[in-house]
C-alpha cells in the first residue's frame, strides 16, 4: 500500500516521512524500469539526494523491495480479516466487502502490484517466504467466505476462484486512463462478483 495509507488502528492518515517518500519513488522506478534497471543513484536523483545518502534510510535496493512488499501483504491480510469478521454471519456481505477492499487497493497501488508481479522473486529467501506466507493466509480469508457462501464449493475450488479474481482485480497496472477511476472500480467489482457467484 502507499506510504500515506490510513492507519489501521486510528483510521487517520499516517504522516508521510522522508523514508516513505523515497520508498514511493523507488517503487515507481522499479515498476517502470525493472529492479535491475534502477540504481541507488537513480533513486537518489529522483528523490533529490545523493545515492549514498539513501543508505541512512535503507541498507540497499533489497531492503527497499522488502519495505515495499511486506507491508502490503500484511495490510491485505489484516484488512481482509477485518472485513470477513465484520460480516461473519453474512457471507454475501463479507464477499462484497472483500471485493470492495481489494479493488480499492488495486486501483490505489498499480505500481506496487507491478513490482510484486515482476520482482518478488528477487527478494532474499526469508522475506520472500514471509510474504508468500502472508499471501496464503489472505487467500484463506477468501476461501472461508466463498465456501460459506457456496456450500458445494470445495476449499481447493475456492482457492482457484480466489486466485483467478486476484488476477482480474490486480490488472490495474495494465489499465489505461480512458475510463475514470470510479467507473473502473465499478467494472472491476462487477466482473469479480460475477466470476465468483456464477
Amino acid at each position: 500500500m502507499r506510504a500515506d495509507r490510513t492507519s489501521e488502528a486510528s483510521g487517520k492518515p499516517r504522516k508521510r516521512s522522508r523514508r516513505d517518500e523515497i520508498l514511493e519513488i523507488a517503487v515507481g522506478l522499479f515498476a517502470t524500469r525493472g529492479y535491475h534497471g534502477v540504481s541507488m543513484d537513480d533513486i537518489g536523483k529522483e528523490a533529490g539526494v545523493t545515492g549514498p545518502a539513501l543508505y541512512h534510510h535503507f541498507a540497499g535496493k533489497d531492503a527497499m523491495l522488502v519495505a515495499a512488499l511486506n507491508p502490503v501483504s500484511e495490510g491485505l491480510l489484516s484488512g481482509g480479516r477485518e472485513r470477513a469478521e465484520a460480516h461473519k454471519d453474512d457471507p454475501r456481505a463479507a464477499l462484497e466487502a472483500l471485493v470492495d477492499f481489494h479493488v480499492e487497493f488495486a486501483l490505489a497501488n498499480p505500481a506496487v502490484i507491478a513490482l510484486h508481479l515482476h520482482e518478488l522473486d528477487r527478494l532474499p529467501e526469508e522475506p520472500r517466504r514471509e510474504i508468500r506466507r502472508l499471501q496464503r493466509r489472505y487467500v484463506e480469508e477468501w476461501v472461508g467466505v466463498l465456501t460459506a457462501l457456496r456450500s458445494g464449493l470445495s476449499d481447493g475450488e475456492a482457492r482457484v476462484l480466489a486466485h483467478a479474481v486476484f488476477g482480474l482485480m490486480n490488472s490495474t497496472p495494465f489499465l489505461g486512463g480512458e475510463v475514470d477511476r470510479q467507473r473502473r472500480a465499478a467494472l472491476l467489482r462487477e466482473a469479480t462478483l460475477s466470476a465468483l457467484l456464477a
